[in-house]
């Protein structure tokens, strides 16, 4: 059977954050499926059963490798429940790491005043790229037709987003899982990884790298994976 990598954005960002890698895998024989997430937080929470229902609706019948950037990878137990059986590896790639079970938030709590700060007073976010300085954005996404394509689908979510609860139910790790980590912060990522005795793989750069640099995360992806 054939396998497919299900490359999952954060939901923060768009699709093309992940493309430049599906075409990376295509090239080498590889299926590769980008589902899009900009609409996951139309309607109010709870956000996570949107999640998991437009993943499922973009992943074809075939065997998967689950590969979840950033924050996506809070969502990535449920998803895996979505889709059943067919996923047979997982990848976190500069992605957080959700705890074996139990109940988990896509932002730490030192970092929600932060969040609260920039809330209008509709409770909306501004786009993830206006979070940061230009000069900021401009060395995550060193090119400008990129920058700007990237930065163009972005949603602005709402602060419970961040705050509202997501399940995290238990045996999700029953499979191979490792992580691809570009820089820090997510050295604590990749430490915790190593403690769950997962494979673990540097790809030095900065967190949207596999925009930069989508075929050494692919060569990344396909060893992670075990697939070549």
């Amino acid at each position: 059977m054939t396998t497919t990598f299900l490359l999952v954005h954060s939901p923060s960002v768009g699709p093309s954050t992940w493309l430049p890698v599906a075409a990376a895998l295509e090239r080498r024989g590889h299926a590769a499926v980008v589902p899009d997430l900009t609409r996951v937080s139309s309607g109010g929470p709870p956000y996570w059963p949107r999640v998991v229902e437009a993943v499922r609706a973009a992943a074809p019948d075939t065997r998967i490798v689950l590969v979840v950037h950033s924050n996506a990878g809070f969502f990535l137990p449920v998803v895996k429940e979505g889709l059943g059986d067919r996923v047979v590896a997982c990848v976190f790639a500069d992605a957080h790491i959700p705890p074996r079970e139990g109940l988990v938030r896509t932002a730490e709590e030192g970092f929600l005043p932060f969040l609260r700060e920039l809330a209008d007073a509709d409770g909306v976010l501004p786009r993830w790229t206006d979070w940061w300085s230009a000069e900021d954005v401009a060395e995550l996404l060193p090119d400008p037709r990129t920058r700007a394509r990237v930065v163009a689908e972005q949603a602005r979510l709402p602060l419970d987003y961040y705050t509202q609860p997501l399940p995290v139910p238990a045996g999700w790790d029953d499979v191979r899982c490792s992580c691809l980590w570009f820089g820090p912060p997510y050295e604590q990522v990749a430490e915790e990884a190593a403690r769950r005795g997962w494979p673990v793989t540097r790809l030095p750069g900065a967190h949207l790298h596999q925009v930069v640099d989508p075929e050494g995360v692919a060569d990344a992806l396909l060893k992670l994976s075990r697939k070549s």
